[in-house]
Protein backbone atom coordinates (compact mmCIF):
# COMPACT_ATOMS: atom_id res chain seq x y z
CA UNK A 1 0.00 0.00 0.00
CA UNK A 2 1.49 3.49 -0.66
CA UNK A 3 -0.19 7.05 -0.34
CA UNK A 4 -1.54 8.45 -3.88
CA UNK A 5 -0.43 12.04 -3.51
CA UNK A 6 1.95 14.13 -2.29
CA UNK A 7 2.24 14.65 1.34
CA UNK A 8 3.51 17.47 2.85
CA UNK A 9 4.94 16.57 6.39
CA UNK A 10 7.86 18.63 8.67
CA UNK A 11 11.44 17.16 8.87
CA UNK A 12 11.37 14.95 11.88
CA UNK A 13 14.31 13.83 14.13
CA UNK A 14 14.32 9.91 14.26
CA UNK A 15 17.24 9.62 16.07
CA UNK A 16 20.73 11.62 16.60
CA UNK A 17 22.16 11.70 13.51
CA UNK A 18 19.22 9.95 11.63
CA UNK A 19 16.65 12.14 10.26
CA UNK A 20 13.10 11.37 8.03
CA UNK A 21 12.30 13.56 5.41
CA UNK A 22 8.34 14.02 4.79
CA UNK A 23 8.66 16.94 2.07
CA UNK A 24 9.20 17.98 -1.14
CA UNK A 25 7.59 15.24 -3.22
CA UNK A 26 5.11 11.62 -2.78
CA UNK A 27 5.48 10.64 0.68
CA UNK A 28 5.89 6.75 1.27
CA UNK A 29 6.83 5.26 4.50
CA UNK A 30 6.79 1.19 4.44
CA UNK A 31 5.99 1.69 8.39
CA UNK A 32 2.58 2.78 7.99
CA UNK A 33 1.90 0.53 5.26
CA UNK A 34 -1.53 -1.34 6.90
CA UNK A 35 -2.17 0.83 9.51
CA UNK A 36 -4.98 2.52 10.33
CA UNK A 37 -5.34 6.51 10.62
CA UNK A 38 -4.96 6.31 14.45
CA UNK A 39 -2.07 3.79 13.90
CA UNK A 40 -0.53 6.53 11.39
CA UNK A 41 -1.02 9.57 13.67
CA UNK A 42 0.41 7.34 16.72
CA UNK A 43 3.33 6.57 15.04
CA UNK A 44 4.38 10.15 14.44
CA UNK A 45 4.03 10.75 18.15
CA UNK A 46 6.36 7.56 18.23
CA UNK A 47 8.87 9.40 16.10
CA UNK A 48 8.85 12.73 17.80
CA UNK A 49 9.11 11.09 21.36
CA UNK A 50 12.26 9.02 19.97
CA UNK A 51 13.82 11.79 19.08
CA UNK A 52 13.76 13.63 22.87
CA UNK A 53 15.47 9.98 24.25
CA UNK A 54 14.95 10.24 28.01
CA UNK A 55 14.47 14.19 28.15
CA UNK A 56 13.98 15.77 31.70
CA UNK A 57 9.96 15.26 30.84
CA UNK A 58 10.37 11.43 30.47
CA UNK A 59 12.42 11.27 33.75
CA UNK A 60 9.71 13.14 35.73
CA UNK A 61 7.20 10.74 34.52
CA UNK A 62 9.33 8.00 35.20
CA UNK A 63 9.78 8.93 38.86
CA UNK A 64 6.19 9.96 39.20
CA UNK A 65 4.96 6.80 38.03
CA UNK A 66 7.30 5.05 40.15
CA UNK A 67 5.87 6.79 43.18
CA UNK A 68 2.49 5.19 42.43
CA UNK A 69 3.99 1.65 42.45
CA UNK A 70 5.60 2.03 45.77
CA UNK A 71 2.14 3.34 47.26
CA UNK A 72 0.58 0.21 45.90
CA UNK A 73 3.65 -2.26 48.30
CA UNK A 74 3.33 0.41 51.16
CA UNK A 75 0.07 -0.91 52.08
CA UNK A 76 -0.15 -4.12 50.59
CA UNK A 77 2.85 -4.77 53.02
CA UNK A 78 1.88 -2.81 55.71
CA UNK A 79 -1.49 -5.17 56.68
CA UNK A 80 0.30 -8.07 56.89
CA UNK A 81 2.80 -6.44 59.69
CA UNK A 82 0.11 -3.88 61.29
CA UNK A 83 -2.43 -7.32 61.47
CA UNK A 84 -0.61 -9.42 64.55
CA UNK A 85 -0.93 -6.02 66.68
CA UNK A 86 -4.43 -5.50 65.37
CA UNK A 87 -5.87 -8.89 66.46
CA UNK A 88 -4.74 -8.54 70.00
CA UNK A 89 -6.23 -5.49 70.42
CA UNK A 90 -9.42 -5.70 68.90
CA UNK A 91 -9.58 -9.23 69.76
CA UNK A 92 -10.46 -11.13 66.57
CA UNK A 93 -10.30 -15.03 66.08
CA UNK A 94 -7.74 -16.13 63.46
CA UNK A 95 -10.30 -17.01 60.86
CA UNK A 96 -11.04 -13.27 60.73
CA UNK A 97 -7.36 -12.36 60.61
CA UNK A 98 -7.68 -12.46 56.66
CA UNK A 99 -10.77 -10.29 56.30
CA UNK A 100 -8.40 -7.34 56.19
CA UNK A 101 -6.97 -8.42 53.59
CA UNK A 102 -9.87 -9.39 51.78
CA UNK A 103 -11.28 -5.90 52.35
CA UNK A 104 -7.92 -3.93 50.74
CA UNK A 105 -8.42 -6.78 47.86
CA UNK A 106 -11.88 -5.65 47.06
CA UNK A 107 -10.82 -2.22 47.06
CA UNK A 108 -8.01 -2.80 44.73
CA UNK A 109 -10.31 -4.92 42.35
CA UNK A 110 -13.08 -2.28 42.42
CA UNK A 111 -9.96 0.18 41.91
CA UNK A 112 -8.02 -1.62 39.21
CA UNK A 113 -11.76 -2.29 37.11
CA UNK A 114 -12.78 1.91 37.51
CA UNK A 115 -9.73 3.50 37.17
CA UNK A 116 -8.62 1.23 34.62
CA UNK A 117 -11.60 2.19 32.38
CA UNK A 118 -11.80 5.81 33.91
CA UNK A 119 -8.39 6.43 32.54
CA UNK A 120 -9.63 5.62 28.83
CA UNK A 121 -12.69 7.60 28.81
CA UNK A 122 -11.69 10.64 31.35
CA UNK A 123 -8.08 10.64 30.71
CA UNK A 124 -4.97 9.89 32.28
CA UNK A 125 -4.31 13.12 33.45
CA UNK A 126 -7.38 13.31 36.31
CA UNK A 127 -6.76 9.82 36.90
CA UNK A 128 -3.24 9.96 37.63
CA UNK A 129 -3.58 12.36 40.26
CA UNK A 130 -6.85 11.16 41.61
CA UNK A 131 -5.49 7.92 42.56
CA UNK A 132 -3.24 9.02 45.16
CA UNK A 133 -5.53 11.26 46.33
CA UNK A 134 -7.86 9.13 47.43
CA UNK A 135 -5.37 6.96 48.67
CA UNK A 136 -3.96 9.72 50.93
CA UNK A 137 -7.13 10.78 52.70
CA UNK A 138 -8.26 7.59 53.45
CA UNK A 139 -4.95 6.22 54.73
CA UNK A 140 -4.37 8.81 57.10
CA UNK A 141 -7.67 7.77 58.39
CA UNK A 142 -6.79 4.36 59.19
CA UNK A 143 -4.76 5.22 62.42
CA UNK A 144 -8.04 6.36 63.79
CA UNK A 145 -10.63 3.92 64.34
CA UNK A 146 -11.24 1.88 67.76
CA UNK A 147 -13.00 -1.34 66.05
CA UNK A 148 -11.63 -3.79 63.65
CA UNK A 149 -15.13 -3.06 61.44
CA UNK A 150 -13.90 0.80 61.31
CA UNK A 151 -10.21 -0.29 60.18
CA UNK A 152 -11.87 -2.50 57.44
CA UNK A 153 -14.15 0.23 55.65
CA UNK A 154 -11.32 2.10 55.79
CA UNK A 155 -8.93 -0.31 54.58
CA UNK A 156 -11.26 -0.88 51.38
CA UNK A 157 -11.29 3.19 49.88
CA UNK A 158 -7.34 3.01 50.12
CA UNK A 159 -7.49 0.00 48.38
CA UNK A 160 -9.99 1.52 45.89
CA UNK A 161 -7.47 4.36 45.28
CA UNK A 162 -4.29 2.67 45.06
CA UNK A 163 -6.04 -0.65 42.49
CA UNK A 164 -5.92 2.28 39.75
CA UNK A 165 -1.75 2.80 39.98
CA UNK A 166 -0.16 -0.05 38.62
CA UNK A 167 -2.43 0.10 35.33
CA UNK A 168 -2.74 4.01 35.34
CA UNK A 169 1.22 4.31 35.57
CA UNK A 170 2.14 1.39 33.31
CA UNK A 171 -0.04 3.21 30.87
CA UNK A 172 1.25 6.85 31.28
CA UNK A 173 4.95 5.79 31.74
CA UNK A 174 4.62 3.15 28.15
CA UNK A 175 2.96 6.08 26.11
CA UNK A 176 5.53 9.13 27.16
CA UNK A 177 8.92 6.88 26.90
CA UNK A 178 11.32 6.44 24.07
CA UNK A 179 10.88 3.08 21.84
CA UNK A 180 14.40 2.07 22.76
CA UNK A 181 13.62 3.14 26.59
CA UNK A 182 10.67 0.59 27.04
CA UNK A 183 12.51 -1.84 29.55
CA UNK A 184 12.16 0.89 31.67
CA UNK A 185 8.73 0.02 32.60
CA UNK A 186 10.02 -3.13 34.10
CA UNK A 187 12.26 -1.07 35.99
CA UNK A 188 9.04 1.00 37.01
CA UNK A 189 8.95 -1.85 39.62
CA UNK A 190 12.03 -1.48 41.58
CA UNK A 191 9.63 0.77 43.13
CA UNK A 192 7.39 -1.66 44.82
CA UNK A 193 10.67 -3.25 46.53
CA UNK A 194 11.24 0.19 48.42
CA UNK A 195 8.04 0.19 49.22
CA UNK A 196 7.93 -2.62 51.26
CA UNK A 197 11.63 -1.97 52.68
CA UNK A 198 10.20 1.35 53.33
CA UNK A 199 6.86 0.19 55.50
CA UNK A 200 8.96 -2.64 56.95
CA UNK A 201 11.28 -0.41 58.01
CA UNK A 202 8.70 1.96 59.89
CA UNK A 203 7.02 -0.80 61.48
CA UNK A 204 10.19 -2.35 62.45
CA UNK A 205 11.07 1.09 64.26
CA UNK A 206 6.99 1.28 66.02
CA UNK A 207 5.43 -1.75 66.49
CA UNK A 208 7.98 -3.86 68.56
CA UNK A 209 8.42 -1.01 70.75
CA UNK A 210 4.49 0.45 71.15
CA UNK A 211 3.15 -2.65 71.46
CA UNK A 212 0.98 -4.51 73.84
CA UNK A 213 3.38 -7.18 74.44
CA UNK A 214 3.17 -10.36 77.07
CA UNK A 215 1.39 -10.04 80.57
CA UNK A 216 3.10 -11.48 83.71
CA UNK A 217 2.64 -14.82 82.67
CA UNK A 218 4.69 -14.49 79.41
CA UNK A 219 1.49 -15.12 77.21
CA UNK A 220 0.37 -12.22 75.87
CA UNK A 221 -2.18 -9.66 76.82
CA UNK A 222 -5.78 -10.15 76.11
CA UNK A 223 -7.62 -7.85 74.37
CA UNK A 224 -10.20 -5.43 76.70
CA UNK A 225 -13.27 -6.41 74.86
CA UNK A 226 -13.02 -9.95 75.67
CA UNK A 227 -15.62 -11.49 77.05
CA UNK A 228 -13.27 -13.65 79.16
CA UNK A 229 -11.03 -10.96 81.12
CA UNK A 230 -11.51 -11.42 84.22
CA UNK A 231 -12.90 -7.73 86.00
CA UNK A 232 -9.38 -5.58 86.76
CA UNK A 233 -7.31 -7.98 84.92
CA UNK A 234 -4.37 -6.00 82.56
CA UNK A 235 -5.18 -5.68 78.83
CA UNK A 236 -4.13 -4.64 75.46
CA UNK A 237 -5.62 -0.78 75.28
CA UNK A 238 -4.96 1.58 72.67
CA UNK A 239 -2.76 3.65 74.35
CA UNK A 240 -0.16 0.70 74.95
CA UNK A 241 -0.76 -0.37 71.27
CA UNK A 242 0.20 2.75 69.10
CA UNK A 243 2.69 1.02 66.97
CA UNK A 244 0.71 -0.06 64.51
CA UNK A 245 -0.92 3.23 64.41
CA UNK A 246 2.06 5.21 64.32
CA UNK A 247 3.30 2.93 61.19
CA UNK A 248 -0.52 3.81 59.24
CA UNK A 249 0.28 7.67 60.05
CA UNK A 250 3.79 7.76 58.52
CA UNK A 251 2.24 5.69 55.56
CA UNK A 252 -0.53 8.33 55.19
CA UNK A 253 1.99 11.00 55.14
CA UNK A 254 4.05 9.42 52.46
CA UNK A 255 1.21 9.00 50.47
CA UNK A 256 0.22 13.42 50.86
CA UNK A 257 3.95 14.23 49.89
CA UNK A 258 3.82 11.82 46.74
CA UNK A 259 0.07 13.66 45.54
CA UNK A 260 2.17 16.87 46.30
CA UNK A 261 4.88 16.22 44.09
CA UNK A 262 2.19 14.77 41.41
CA UNK A 263 -0.50 17.61 41.60
CA UNK A 264 1.87 21.14 42.76
CA UNK A 265 5.55 20.40 41.80
CA UNK A 266 4.62 19.18 38.50
CA UNK A 267 2.39 19.69 35.68
CA UNK A 268 1.67 16.45 33.62
CA UNK A 269 0.11 16.91 30.37
CA UNK A 270 -2.50 14.71 28.89
CA UNK A 271 -1.31 11.91 26.55
CA UNK A 272 -1.60 12.64 23.27
CA UNK A 273 -2.31 9.39 22.34
CA UNK A 274 -5.44 9.98 24.54
CA UNK A 275 -6.13 12.64 22.74
CA UNK A 276 -6.30 11.53 18.91
CA UNK A 277 -8.25 8.72 19.74
CA UNK A 278 -10.36 11.23 21.26
CA UNK A 279 -10.11 13.43 17.83
CA UNK A 280 -8.50 15.86 19.79
CA UNK A 281 -5.54 16.67 16.97
CA UNK A 282 -5.00 20.21 18.29
CA UNK A 283 -4.39 19.74 21.62
CA UNK A 284 -2.60 16.60 20.93
CA UNK A 285 0.12 18.64 19.17
CA UNK A 286 -0.27 21.70 21.76
CA UNK A 287 0.82 19.24 24.36
CA UNK A 288 3.74 17.65 22.36
CA UNK A 289 4.94 21.29 21.92
CA UNK A 290 5.24 21.88 25.83
CA UNK A 291 6.82 18.36 26.14
CA UNK A 292 9.58 19.50 23.60
CA UNK A 293 9.80 22.57 25.68
CA UNK A 294 9.90 21.48 28.82
CA UNK A 295 13.02 19.05 27.11
CA UNK A 296 14.61 22.61 25.98
CA UNK A 297 13.80 21.42 22.24
CA UNK A 298 11.31 22.01 19.21
CA UNK A 299 8.80 20.12 18.24
CA UNK A 300 8.42 19.02 14.84
CA UNK A 301 4.79 18.02 14.68
CA UNK A 302 2.34 20.53 13.81
CA UNK A 303 -1.31 20.67 13.31
CA UNK A 304 -0.92 20.59 9.45
CA UNK A 305 0.80 16.48 9.86
CA UNK A 306 -2.10 15.21 11.23
CA UNK A 307 -4.24 17.09 8.95
CA UNK A 308 -2.51 16.00 5.74
CA UNK A 309 -2.39 12.31 7.32
CA UNK A 310 -6.19 12.38 7.26
CA UNK A 311 -6.78 13.67 4.15
CA UNK A 312 -4.36 11.10 2.63
CA UNK A 313 -5.90 8.18 4.76
CA UNK A 314 -9.91 9.43 3.55
CA UNK A 315 -8.56 9.12 -0.48
CA UNK A 316 -7.51 5.67 0.40
CA UNK A 317 -9.44 3.23 -1.68
CA UNK A 318 -8.61 -0.05 0.80
CA UNK A 319 -10.21 0.45 4.23
CA UNK A 320 -10.02 -2.95 5.74
CA UNK A 321 -7.20 -2.54 7.79
CA UNK A 322 -8.92 -0.52 10.59
CA UNK A 323 -8.97 -1.63 13.76
CA UNK A 324 -12.78 -1.96 14.88
CA UNK A 325 -12.40 1.01 17.42
CA UNK A 326 -15.37 3.15 17.53
CA UNK A 327 -15.03 6.49 16.92
CA UNK A 328 -15.02 8.24 20.72
CA UNK A 329 -14.30 11.67 19.38
CA UNK A 330 -16.81 13.74 18.28
CA UNK A 331 -19.40 11.71 17.86
CA UNK A 332 -19.16 11.57 21.80
CA UNK A 333 -19.49 15.27 21.99
CA UNK A 334 -23.16 15.12 20.61
CA UNK A 335 -24.23 12.20 22.64
CA UNK A 336 -26.58 11.46 25.70
CA UNK A 337 -24.38 9.93 28.90
CA UNK A 338 -26.47 6.64 27.83
CA UNK A 339 -25.20 6.00 24.41
CA UNK A 340 -21.47 7.61 25.69
CA UNK A 341 -21.54 4.59 28.15
CA UNK A 342 -22.65 1.99 24.85
CA UNK A 343 -19.67 3.77 22.62
CA UNK A 344 -17.54 3.13 25.87
CA UNK A 345 -18.14 -0.53 26.00
CA UNK A 346 -17.66 -1.08 22.47
CA UNK A 347 -14.54 -0.39 23.25
CA UNK A 348 -14.34 -3.60 25.25
CA UNK A 349 -15.26 -5.76 22.27
CA UNK A 350 -11.61 -4.84 20.51
CA UNK A 351 -9.90 -7.50 23.53
CA UNK A 352 -11.88 -10.72 20.90
CA UNK A 353 -12.04 -9.29 18.14
CA UNK A 354 -9.33 -12.09 16.26
CA UNK A 355 -8.53 -14.82 17.40
CA UNK A 356 -5.07 -14.41 18.42
CA UNK A 357 -6.35 -11.34 20.60
CA UNK A 358 -8.64 -13.20 22.31
CA UNK A 359 -5.98 -15.67 23.15
CA UNK A 360 -3.90 -13.23 23.99
CA UNK A 361 -6.60 -11.42 26.61
CA UNK A 362 -7.63 -14.51 28.09
CA UNK A 363 -4.16 -15.69 28.82
CA UNK A 364 -3.39 -12.26 30.61
CA UNK A 365 -6.10 -12.84 32.48
CA UNK A 366 -5.43 -16.63 33.97
CA UNK A 367 -1.52 -15.43 34.69
CA UNK A 368 -3.01 -12.39 36.84
CA UNK A 369 -5.27 -13.96 38.53
CA UNK A 370 -3.30 -16.75 39.87
CA UNK A 371 -0.12 -14.39 40.36
CA UNK A 372 -2.17 -12.25 42.67
CA UNK A 373 -3.28 -15.32 43.90
CA UNK A 374 -0.02 -16.31 45.14
CA UNK A 375 1.06 -13.16 46.23
CA UNK A 376 -1.99 -11.81 47.80
CA UNK A 377 -1.18 -14.80 50.00
CA UNK A 378 2.45 -14.70 50.60
CA UNK A 379 2.80 -11.09 51.16
CA UNK A 380 -0.84 -10.86 53.61
CA UNK A 381 0.80 -14.34 55.53
CA UNK A 382 4.22 -14.51 55.11
CA UNK A 383 4.79 -12.26 57.88
CA UNK A 384 2.64 -13.79 60.34
CA UNK A 385 3.41 -17.31 59.65
CA UNK A 386 7.43 -16.06 59.75
CA UNK A 387 6.44 -14.45 62.90
CA UNK A 388 4.87 -18.03 64.45
CA UNK A 389 8.06 -20.40 63.05
CA UNK A 390 10.51 -18.06 64.75
CA UNK A 391 8.75 -17.91 67.85
CA UNK A 392 8.71 -21.65 67.69
CA UNK A 393 12.70 -21.36 67.83
CA UNK A 394 13.17 -18.58 69.83
CA UNK A 395 13.66 -15.79 68.04
CA UNK A 396 12.08 -12.48 69.33
CA UNK A 397 9.65 -9.62 67.87
CA UNK A 398 12.22 -7.49 66.94
CA UNK A 399 14.56 -9.87 65.09
CA UNK A 400 11.84 -10.71 62.99
CA UNK A 401 10.97 -7.73 61.93
CA UNK A 402 14.26 -6.74 61.43
CA UNK A 403 14.34 -9.83 59.16
CA UNK A 404 11.76 -8.29 57.26
CA UNK A 405 13.77 -5.25 55.92
CA UNK A 406 16.70 -7.69 55.29
CA UNK A 407 14.20 -10.35 52.87
CA UNK A 408 12.05 -7.29 51.34
CA UNK A 409 15.52 -5.45 50.16
CA UNK A 410 16.00 -8.77 47.86
CA UNK A 411 13.47 -7.33 45.86
CA UNK A 412 15.45 -4.65 44.46
CA UNK A 413 17.96 -7.04 42.43
CA UNK A 414 14.99 -9.53 41.71
CA UNK A 415 13.35 -6.08 39.79
CA UNK A 416 17.01 -5.15 38.14
CA UNK A 417 17.50 -8.52 36.80
CA UNK A 418 13.70 -8.45 35.75
CA UNK A 419 14.54 -5.68 33.61
CA UNK A 420 17.93 -6.93 32.37
CA UNK A 421 15.99 -10.27 30.95
CA UNK A 422 13.44 -7.56 29.50
CA UNK A 423 15.76 -6.61 26.91
CA UNK A 424 17.87 -9.97 26.20
CA UNK A 425 16.78 -11.79 22.60
CA UNK A 426 17.34 -15.20 23.59
CA UNK A 427 15.22 -14.65 27.07
CA UNK A 428 13.08 -11.84 26.88
CA UNK A 429 9.93 -11.20 28.30
CA UNK A 430 7.99 -14.67 28.15
CA UNK A 431 11.00 -16.90 29.41
CA UNK A 432 12.25 -14.36 32.11
CA UNK A 433 8.30 -14.49 33.53
CA UNK A 434 7.91 -18.32 33.31
CA UNK A 435 11.36 -18.87 35.21
CA UNK A 436 10.89 -16.35 37.56
CA UNK A 437 7.23 -17.62 38.18
CA UNK A 438 8.20 -21.20 38.37
CA UNK A 439 10.50 -20.51 41.01
CA UNK A 440 8.89 -18.02 42.99
CA UNK A 441 6.47 -20.96 43.44
CA UNK A 442 8.84 -23.81 44.27
CA UNK A 443 10.56 -21.19 46.92
CA UNK A 444 7.00 -21.24 49.14
CA UNK A 445 7.09 -25.08 48.79
CA UNK A 446 10.38 -25.03 50.21
CA UNK A 447 9.35 -22.60 52.92
CA UNK A 448 6.78 -24.91 54.10
CA UNK A 449 9.51 -27.82 54.84
CA UNK A 450 11.86 -26.42 56.78
CA UNK A 451 11.97 -23.70 60.35
CA UNK A 452 15.70 -22.39 60.60
CA UNK A 453 16.47 -18.95 61.09
CA UNK A 454 19.26 -19.06 57.54
CA UNK A 455 16.50 -20.86 55.74
CA UNK A 456 13.61 -18.72 56.45
CA UNK A 457 15.48 -15.65 55.59
CA UNK A 458 16.83 -17.45 52.85
CA UNK A 459 13.77 -18.76 51.17
CA UNK A 460 11.78 -15.59 51.83
CA UNK A 461 14.26 -13.76 50.33
CA UNK A 462 14.17 -16.03 47.56
CA UNK A 463 10.30 -15.82 46.71
CA UNK A 464 10.40 -12.19 47.02
CA UNK A 465 13.54 -11.71 44.77
CA UNK A 466 11.57 -14.04 42.10
CA UNK A 467 8.11 -12.27 42.35
CA UNK A 468 9.67 -8.70 42.06
CA UNK A 469 11.34 -9.85 38.67
CA UNK A 470 8.39 -11.87 37.62
CA UNK A 471 5.59 -8.68 37.91
CA UNK A 472 8.71 -6.46 37.16
CA UNK A 473 8.71 -8.13 33.27
CA UNK A 474 4.73 -8.63 33.59
CA UNK A 475 3.25 -5.36 34.76
CA UNK A 476 6.01 -3.63 31.92
CA UNK A 477 4.88 -5.66 29.00
CA UNK A 478 0.81 -6.20 29.27
CA UNK A 479 0.39 -2.60 28.34
CA UNK A 480 2.88 -2.81 25.27
CA UNK A 481 0.54 -5.71 23.92
CA UNK A 482 -3.07 -3.69 23.32
CA UNK A 483 -3.56 -0.44 21.31
CA UNK A 484 -3.89 2.57 23.38
CA UNK A 485 -7.61 3.76 23.10
CA UNK A 486 -7.84 0.04 24.90
CA UNK A 487 -4.59 0.11 26.78
CA UNK A 488 -5.90 1.29 30.26
CA UNK A 489 -9.10 -0.67 29.73
CA UNK A 490 -7.28 -3.94 29.27
CA UNK A 491 -4.84 -3.70 31.74
CA UNK A 492 -7.27 -2.38 33.99
CA UNK A 493 -9.37 -5.57 33.47
CA UNK A 494 -6.49 -7.77 33.93
CA UNK A 495 -5.67 -6.29 37.17
CA UNK A 496 -9.45 -6.20 38.33
CA UNK A 497 -9.68 -10.42 37.75
CA UNK A 498 -6.32 -10.96 40.13
CA UNK A 499 -7.59 -8.29 42.10
CA UNK A 500 -11.14 -9.86 42.23
CA UNK A 501 -9.86 -13.64 43.06
CA UNK A 502 -7.22 -12.06 45.54
CA UNK A 503 -10.19 -11.56 48.05
CA UNK A 504 -11.13 -15.11 48.32
CA UNK A 505 -7.18 -16.48 48.38
CA UNK A 506 -6.94 -14.41 51.96
CA UNK A 507 -10.20 -16.27 53.44
CA UNK A 508 -9.06 -19.83 52.34
CA UNK A 509 -5.71 -19.02 53.53
CA UNK A 510 -6.27 -17.60 56.49
CA UNK A 511 -8.85 -20.98 57.01
CA UNK A 512 -6.19 -23.31 56.20
CA UNK A 513 -3.33 -20.93 58.90
CA UNK A 514 -5.75 -21.70 61.80
CA UNK A 515 -5.07 -25.65 60.69
CA UNK A 516 -1.54 -25.63 59.61
CA UNK A 517 1.25 -23.03 59.84
CA UNK A 518 2.50 -24.56 55.93
CA UNK A 519 -1.38 -24.39 54.34
CA UNK A 520 -1.38 -21.00 52.73
CA UNK A 521 2.16 -21.71 51.64
CA UNK A 522 0.82 -24.72 49.70
CA UNK A 523 -1.85 -22.57 48.29
CA UNK A 524 -0.03 -19.94 47.21
CA UNK A 525 2.58 -21.81 44.99
CA UNK A 526 -0.13 -23.81 43.14
CA UNK A 527 -1.66 -20.99 42.02
CA UNK A 528 1.87 -19.25 41.29
CA UNK A 529 2.38 -22.46 38.75
CA UNK A 530 -1.22 -22.34 36.91
CA UNK A 531 0.08 -18.56 35.96
CA UNK A 532 3.75 -20.27 34.94
CA UNK A 533 1.19 -23.18 33.23
CA UNK A 534 -0.15 -20.12 30.98
CA UNK A 535 3.09 -18.04 30.23
CA UNK A 536 4.25 -21.26 28.50
CA UNK A 537 1.23 -20.95 26.21
CA UNK A 538 1.81 -17.37 25.84
CA UNK A 539 2.69 -16.21 21.92
CA UNK A 540 5.94 -14.78 21.56
CA UNK A 541 5.38 -12.69 18.82
CA UNK A 542 3.11 -10.40 20.78
CA UNK A 543 6.05 -9.53 23.00
CA UNK A 544 8.12 -6.32 22.55
CA UNK A 545 6.45 -5.18 19.33
CA UNK A 546 5.70 -1.59 18.45
CA UNK A 547 3.27 0.11 20.73
CA UNK A 548 0.55 2.16 19.24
Amino acid sequence: MSFSTPLLLPEIEDSPGDRLHYQNGHFRDPEMEGLTLYEKKALLVNRELDSHGMGKYQWYIFFLCGFGYLVDLLYAQAFGLVEPAMQQEFGFGPQDSGHIFSSFSAGLTAGAFVWGVLVDIIGRQYAFNLTVLISSVFGLCLAAPSTYNGVLVLTAFVGFGVGGNIPIDTTICLEFLPQNRRFLLAMLSIFQPLGVVISSGIAYGFIPFYSCGNGADQKPLPACSSSTLAPGAPCCTKASNMGWRYTLICLGAICVTIFFLRFVVFRFQESPKFLLYRDRDDKAVEVLQKIAKFNGRESSITLESFEALTNEHASMVNRDTDMPIPNAGMEERTSTWVEKIKIELQRCKILFSTFPLARLTILVWITYIFDYWGFSIAGSFLPTILLQKNKAIDISTAETYRNFVIIYVCGIPGVMLGTLMYVIPRVGRKWAMVGSSALMGISLFLFATVNTEASNIGLNAMEYFFQSMFNAVLYGWTPEVFPAPIRGTASGLASFWGRLFSIVSPLIAADLLSKSVNGPLYLAGSGVFVSTIALVLMPTKSMGAQSY
